[in-house]
């Protein structure tokens, strides 16, 4: 029996059904889903009774009303709905959102920072590696995976019933923070990533990394909860607004050459018309519409193509990668938007490396290499400024340790001291609540899995493997937690 997941596509999402999202699309269709682009504005819990999941994936410059949210919340709580939450680098304030509005009502954040790890990435330092060491309490969307990708994203904070599922590595920076949280609000089930492009098209660290796909099914198999399930077995219908139509893969969608004959064959429009209601004049009416609209995405379809070709015949689009790419900033500073690009990293990973162009010959000149140059000969080959010949000094002893202590002297005075700067208290207070939230929250894990293991759900050598971890993170967020308060003593 198919499930319904519904995109929403009405407040600006950055992950878009048709564009970037097309991968995930296609792989929840061949899975028994029905995959919609969700319109409807605003959303209320009546618009959504016939989907069991929504996805929201990292709206852009856009907010949910306060109405909505509660809509939304009302959907998830006694519909039973399975809400899907993403965001990007910089949270709510990077992305000018408030998804934070709607997961807090179910006990999750995301904050306003990105997830770096130096050590463990994929070549970049905000593409960590997160292994299942991580994945801690055992929960079936991280089972059957070996290690996931965290591309792009945002760490996340558990202040309620919530859960976090998988932590962000010790050497990561934030350092053993949840990445992945999950809910069971009465009927309803809630799952939150701070990287929706860990689920993008064709690009580094997304979809296409090693077990995203078998993370992509766990979630969405987990979103449908009991509720869902018991309503689907009695035959419910889904009975779905006009305006919304399940979104199709490429090869049931219609070619684009068909689609324009059939429209070259529609548009006949002839201006003598007479009409004899009002009713007739806005039923030919709506009808030219959904032609013009049929035109308009054809046009699409045949701009795409051509830009294509026109890529492949004209441009290097390997001198247009490596000048819009920069390299990455480790003081991230989140913009309010900014347009995506294609990084360096991303362009040649997606490179057959037989199809790339050889460098050209060295000049014979240069085949010597830099290594065996005669430092004498170097130095006579560089030209002297007239200036700065003069006649050599009477006392070249005497001179050079003179000179030698007066470029002592020159280079303390130039010399700048390098201070460290000072972390304001503002600065220090908010690291101090960041880190006394996450002590509670490590606490709470601490109660859970010792309440597993009574119950007879953990073994005991898992049971111990986890705990000594959680007791280490413990110990470090405390230790951490002093050193601040001493620095505000």
């Amino acid at each position: 029996m198919p499930y319904y997941i519904a995109f929403d596509n009405s407040h600006k999402e950055r992950a878009k059904l048709d564009e970037n999202f097309t991968e995930i699309r296609d792989y929840l269709i061949d899975n028994d889903f029905v995959c919609y682009n969700f319109l409807e504005t605003p959303v209320t819990q009546e618009s959504l009774k016939p989907f069991d999941i929504l996805v929201i994936a990292c709206p852009d410059f856009s907010k949910f009303s306060h109405i909505e949210i509660m809509e939304i919340v009302n959907w998830v709580k006694e519909d039973g709905g399975g809400l899907f939450l993403l965001s990007h680098a910089g949270g709510d304030r990077g992305r000018n959102s408030n998804v934070s509005e709607l997961s807090e009502q179910f006990g999750i954040a995301f904050e306003n920072d990105q997830v770096l790890d130096e050590i463990n990435n994929i070549g970049i330092e905000n593409m960590p590696i997160i292994s299942s060491i991580n994945f801690i309490p055992p929960h079936p969307i991280t089972n059957g995976i070996s290690s996931i990708c965290y591309r792009a994203g945002c760490s996340l904070t558990v202040i309620g019933s919530a859960i976090s599922i998988a932590t962000s590595n010790e050497t990561s920076e934030p350092f053993s923070c949840p990445l992945i949280c999950t809910s069971e609000p009465n009927r309803g089930r809630v799952c939150s990533i701070g990287s929706y492009e860990m689920f993008r098209d064709k690009t580094g660290g997304g979809f296409q990394y090693d077990d995203h796909h078998v993370l992509t099914l766990n979630i969405f198999n987990w979103l449908i909860s009991d509720y869902r399930m018991e309503l689907t077995r009695q035959g419910e219908e889904h009975t779905l607004p006009v305006s919304i139509k399940p979104v199709q893969t490429i090869e049931e969608q219609p070619s684009t050459v068909e689609t324009a004959t059939q429209v070259e064959t529609q548009m006949k429009i002839d201006s003598s018309i007479t009409f004899s209601s009002k009713a007739e004049v806005i039923e030919i009416l709506q009808n030219y519409l959904t032609q013009i609209n049929t035109m308009k995405t054809s046009i699409h379809k045949l701009i795409e193509i051509i830009s294509e070709s026109a890529e492949e015949i004209f441009c290097g689009p390997e001198d247009q990668a490596l000048e819009t790419a920069s390299p990455t900033n480790p003081d991230f500073i989140y913009e309010p938007y900014q347009e995506e690009e294609e990084s360096v990293y991303d362009y040649l990973s997606s490179k057959d490396p037989s199809n790339l162009t050889a460098l050209p010959p060295k000049p014979p000149e240069l085949e010597k290499r830099d290594d065996d140059i005669d430092e004498k000969e170097f130095i006579k080959s560089v030209p002297v400024p007239p200036s700065k010949i003069s006649e050599p000094p009477k006392h070249p002893k005497k001179h050079t340790k003179a000179k030698k202590k007066s470029k002592s002297k020159e280079e303390k005075k130039v010399a700048p001291k390098i201070e460290k700067k000072e972390e304001s208290k503002e600065d220090l207070e908010a690291k101090l609540e960041s880190l006394e939230s996450k002590l509670n929250s490590v606490i709470n894990l601490l109660k859970f899995i010792e309440k597993k293991h009574e119950d007879g759900k953990l073994d005991d050598k898992t049971f111990e493997k986890q705990t000594q971890k959680l007791q280490k993170d413990l110990n470090q967020t405390k230790k951490r937690i002093s050193e601040i308060k001493i620095q505000l003593d």
